[in-house]
């Protein structure tokens, strides 16, 4: 059973895994399955397989799993996320919980307390507040929608047609046309589909990323609690007919946008964080509330995308620094600010360090927005930064919160963090492997006090994890 492709008939899902996948045991070997829950009877396909383990995809449900619910989504299993709308959400927070404490104690290793309960969401649909859509002149086509004699060769034979949707996953230049989203609030599927339908009818070409030509590549909308909505509209190249046309439609279509920007890459990817955007009509920014707290967000800064949910994180967070007024706090990985400023009023001073400079001049922003005179922010790589010298110059850290990326900190980060001391260290982590590992690492001097696992995107396996951490 090494070979890839072989069908398994009649098989059981009993658990789930990390990144959402289930399990299933047949012939000797762990399968790891997606679109599948606990308790379902499946005909699945190898996709890949190896000595002791297996991927699979299921290619007929026999008998659902008596937990199996109808997904809300028409495009449900074809689109790359929301992958478990067909799992009750009390489960998949129960299963979100066992993750941490599966990886936090097989992978870390460490002493841990009682974990807390896992912290759900109110709302499970229209929790997020920014969605980026793409233009496609390829739009994928189902199995269902083909029929029986589905096939990759007959794909290839059928004409193209034009989509705006979610990238396929590991199809980059095909995309699933997306008629409603449930993630996002309207009116952002009313806009979405209005530029849609007049891009088709004035016949404005929708880009083909293999071969580099078309003019509409991207569409971000971002919606924020204050009831400001933000578009930016990405395209390949300049076009002063095209710009104008559609542009000047939104504005006359849509009042509800405050701030419309558009932006020109030519580049052979999607990224536009380091390309400039040129406003059209509005304000160039954005404001946010958390809290007490305002924030200026740019057509590329990152902010969290669950407002609520971040307030939620953010409040947790600001608990296990424990400070009282006088501690020194330092923000690592700090991005825009957000943490270090809502803990701001708590702390003598705050220190951030983030690698992308825009970031940090919008966290500069962001604290003289909110009158905090207090806190400074540092651009470079964190792990570079962090050194001897940088302590020296800016002083004892009494408390350091760390919001690293899914791959977690740097080893020399994480030894200078015991290295200098700090009686308390919150880490923030959006990947509780990667956690777990730089818990391992920190464990020589420190003990893991408090565990608060959070829900931020309901429907998906990601999950938010807090540990407060003190000096033994």
């Amino acid at each position: 059973m090494r070979r890839k492709n072989v069908l398994l008939e009649n098989i059981e899902i009993t658990d789930l895994a990390a990144e959402g996948k289930a399990i299933a045991r047949a012939e000797g070997k762990i399968i790891f399955v997606t679109g599948a829950i606990p308790g379902d009877v499946v005909n699945i396909q190898l996709t890949k397989s190896k000595k002791d383990w297996a991927e699979a995809k299921v290619t007929k449900l026999i008998t659902p799993s008596p937990h199996r619910i109808t997904p809300t989504c028409t495009h449900f299993g074809h689109c790359g996320g929301c992958k478990w709308q067909m799992l009750p959400y009390q489960l998949q927070l129960q299963y979100k919980q066992n993750e941490v404490l599966q990886n936090l104690t097989r992978l870390g290793k460490v002493q841990l307390p009682i974990i807390s309960p896992i912290m759900g969401c109110t709302q499970e649909y229209a929790y997020r507040n920014k969605l980026e859509f793409t233009f496609s002149n390829k739009r994928y086509r189902t199995q269902d929608e083909i029929g029986e004699h589905y096939s990759r060769d007959l794909v290839k034979l059928l004409p193209y047609e034009p989509a705006l949707g979610y990238h396929i996953p590991r199809l980059y230049d095909k995309v699933l046309d997306i008629t409603q989203c449930h993630l996002m609030q309207e009116p952002m599927n009313e806009i979405r589909n209005g530029i849609k339908a007049f891009a088709l009818l004035h016949g404005i070409p929708f880009y083909d990323i293999k071969q580099r030509t078309g003019w509409l590549r991207n569409l971000v909308i971002r919606l924020t609690t204050t009831k400001q909505l933000m578009l930016n509209l990405v395209v390949a190249h300049p076009s002063n007919h095209y710009k104008q046309l559609i542009l000047n439609y939104i504005v006359a279509t849509y009042p509800q946008v405050t701030s419309l920007l558009y932006t020109i890459n030519a580049k052979a990817n999607d990224t536009i964080y380091d390309l400039p955007n040129e406003l059209y009509h509005g304000t160039p920014n954005v404001v946010e509330e958390l809290g007490e707290f305002r924030f200026n967000i740019s057509a590329t800064s990152f902010f969290q995308t669950n407002t609520k949910q971040a307030l939620a994180l953010y409040n947790v967070t600001k608990a296990y620094t424990e400070m009282t007024g006088t501690q020194a706090l330092y923000d690592l990985y700090c991005g825009t600010g957000s943490i270090g400023i809502y803990c701001s009023k708590l702390a003598s001073k705050v220190v951030g360090v983030e690698l992308i400079p825009q970031a940090v001049a919008d966290a500069q922003a962001n604290a003289a927005l909110n009158n905090i005179h207090h806190a400074q922010f540092i651009a470079g790589d964190v792990a570079e930064v962090c050194n001897d010298d940088f302590f020296a110059t800016h002083g004892h850290a009494n408390v350091v919160v760390t919001d690293p990326p899914r791959a977690g900190m740097h080893p020399a980060l994480v030894q200078k963090i015991v290295d200098i001391k700090a009686p308390i260290v919150v880490y923030v982590s959006c990947n509780t492997a990667t956690q777990a590992r730089d818990l391992q690492l920190l464990n020589s001097l420190y003990t893991v006090e408090k565990v608060q696992p959070v829900d931020m995107f309901p429907h998906t396996h990601h999950i938010e994890n807090v540990v407060q951490l003190k000096l033994r």
